[in-house]
C-alpha cells in the first residue's frame, strides 16, 4: 500500500539556510530559477519510493515582499521597496516555484504598520548600544527595512492539522527551525501520522526533539572550495 508524504516548508527559515549554505566566495546567492528547483529536489528526496512513498503535495509557507515607498533613516532618500533586490528575487521565486509539480503556496502578510528600520549587523547594533560604538560610524548600507510575518505559522499549523484529520497523508516533513510547531507535532504523532523534522543542518531546541518521529537533512554535503 502506497504510503503518502507531504512535505511543509517554511519558506523565509528554507531562504535564509539556502543563502547562507549555498553562497559562494563572491557572496552572492543562486538565482530565484535555481533556489525554486533547489527547494524542489530537496523536498522530493524526503519521499522514500524503494519504501512505498508518495509524494502528496509540498507547501511552501512565505509571505509577498513590502511594495511602498519609504524614508531611509540616514539619508530621508525615498526608498520604493518594490524595486529592492530583496522583492525582486522573492516575486521571480514565487513564478518558478509553483510552476514545479505537486507544489501549493501558502501567503501570509507581513505587519507593515510595524515595520521598522534595522542594523543588518547585530554585533555593531549590540556596540552601539552599549556605547561601543557611534552611530555617526553608519552608512546607508547598513540599514535594512524589517517587517514581521503574520499568519505563515497559523497556516503551517492549520494545514497539519487539516492533512492529520483528513488523512491525507501518512508522514508529515517539516523544513522548519523552530519549536513553535510542537503543538501539531504531537497532534499529528498522537493520530498516528509520522512527523520528520528537516532543520537544515540548524540546532534545534529540546522541547521540539522530543516530539518528533525523526530529523534529518537532505542538504547535499558542502564541497570544499
Amino acid at each position: 500500500m502506497t504510503r503518502k508524504v507531504a512535505v511543509l516548508v517554511d519558506g523565509a527559515f528554507y531562504l535564509r539556510r539556502h543563502h547562507s549554505y549555498f553562497k559562494d566566495d563572491t557572496k552572492r546567492v543562486s538565482s530565484p530559477r535555481k533556489v525554486a528547483r533547489d527547494l524542489w529536489i530537496h523536498c522530493v528526496k524526503h519521499v522514500k519510493k524503494d519504501q512505498g512513498e508518495d509524494l502528496y503535495r509540498i507547501l511552501f509557507y512565505d509571505c509577498p515582499p513590502v511594495r511602498k515607498r519609504v524614508h531611509h533613516p540616514l539619508t530621508n532618500a525615498v526608498i520604493d521597496l518594490s524595486q529592492s533586490a530583496t522583492a525582486k528575487f522573492k516575486e521571480e521565486f514565487f513564478e518558478h516555484l509553483v510552476r514545479q509539480a505537486a507544489v501549493a503556496l501558502r501567503l501570509g502578510h507581513l505587519d507593515e504598520e510595524n515595520a521598522t528600520w534595522q542594523i543588518r549587523d547585530k554585533k555593531l547594533q549590540k556596540k552601539i548600544l552599549t556605547g561601543k560604538a557611534l552611530a555617526s560610524s553608519l552608512s546607508a548600507d547598513d540599514y535594512y527595512y524589517h517587517a514581521n510575518q503574520k499568519g505563515v505559522d497559523m497556516k503551517i499549523g492549520l494545514d497539519i492539522a487539516a492533512i492529520t484529520l483528513k488523512k491525507l497523508a501518512d508522514k508529515i516533513v517539516l523544513i522548519a527551525g523552530d519549536s513553535d510547531f510542537v503543538p501539531a507535532a504531537k497532534m499529528a504523532r498522537r493520530e498516528g501520522v509520522k512527523f520528520i523534522l528537516d532543520p537544515m543542518n540548524n540546532p534545534i531546541r529540546t522541547d521540539l526533539s522530543e516530539h518528533i518521529d525523526g530529523k534529518w537533512t537532505t542538504l547535499p554535503p558542502r564541497i570544499p572550495v
